[in-house]
């Protein structure tokens, strides 16, 4: 091995133990110390994306977004696959109200999570984040269309009322021509008004709306991290009608994931976790 060869797996292996003396510290909530170590990891391996992420992870206990958008822009660079770095970006963005630009990182940390580990407890918390951010982009185009739609019902209101007093004698009577024009702006705003998910949306065990939906052979649809972790802990058994079921053969029920996406898109207060 060349002198070369040797100094370049030498930084490796004292990046790897630089890493993991910071992992240690980030456990013991030195994050300080954890900072340095990552930073010192970076100094000898800087095209390494776990060790940006994880020196970005620091930053993110101590609210330093702008340094956590930094790390994550450069992990991405190294590594595009980076569910962490997605998903911190996302953060990054929501706290600086980028809203659309934080729930698209979001989203693809989502996606790429759901590939690489489906049950983990970091799809959940991404899934959580973005339902959060994702209601708040629904808030703010509610409030929005509630104060076009005052506007135009009060304009149209006024046309009425300027028609009624000419001249013509009107076709209709002029109140029920306010309460037909009230009903007609009542049904243009009924999907802003939360009701009930439908129960072919929700998940027959934790009762809320599907996020990853996948079908059993016997035909039950299920979330696919909490199917997962039922055959993990309890066994390996349909719930619903107690059939043997193994984890490689639950399908991805399609239909009914497209059938969220429409109904959340037109009903985003189903986002609000329960």
């Amino acid at each position: 091995m060349s002198p070369a060869a040797d100094s370049a797996a030498a930084s490796k292996r004292q990046a790897e133990l630089l890493k993991q003396e910071g992992n240690a510290f980030f456990k013991k909530e030195r994050i300080s110390a954890a900072i340095d170590a990552y930073t010192g990891a970076i100094a000898l391996c800087p095209k390494v994306a776990v060790y940006w992420t994880n020196r970005a992870l620091c930053y993110k206990r101590r609210n330093e977004w702008v340094k956590v958008e930094e790390d994550c822009r450069t992990a991405i660079q190294l590594d595009s696959h980076s569910v962490k770095a997605h998903y911190m970006l996302g953060l990054a963005l929501l706290n600086k109200d980028e809203l659309a630009e934080g729930i698209k990182e979001l989203e693809k940390s989502l996606e790429l999570g759901r590939g690489a580990h489906p049950a983990s407890y970091m799809v959940e918390e991404i899934w959580q984040e973005l339902s959060k951010a994702k209601y708040i982009e629904w808030e703010n185009l509610s409030s929005e269309r509630v104060r076009q739609m005052h506007n135009l019902k009060e304009a149209c209101k006024e046309a009425l009322r300027n028609y009624n007093r000419l001249d013509n004698a009107a076709a209709y009577d002029p109140e029920e021509q306010l309460n037909e024009l009230e009903e007609a702006f009542q049904k243009a705003a009924k999907s802003d008004i939360p009701t009930e998910v439908p129960d072919h949306l929700c998940c027959k065990i934790t009762l809320d709306i599907f996020r990853d939906p996948v079908i059993t052979p016997s035909g039950v649809t299920y979330e696919r991290a909490v199917i997962l972790d039922h055959l993990h802990r309890v066994g390996k058994f349909d719930p619903v009608t107690r059939e043997a079921l193994e984890p490689h053969q639950l399908v991805p029920n399609l239909a009914i994931k497209e059938a969220v996406h429409a109904f959340l898109s037109e009903h985003g207060w189903a986002y609000r976790m329960r």
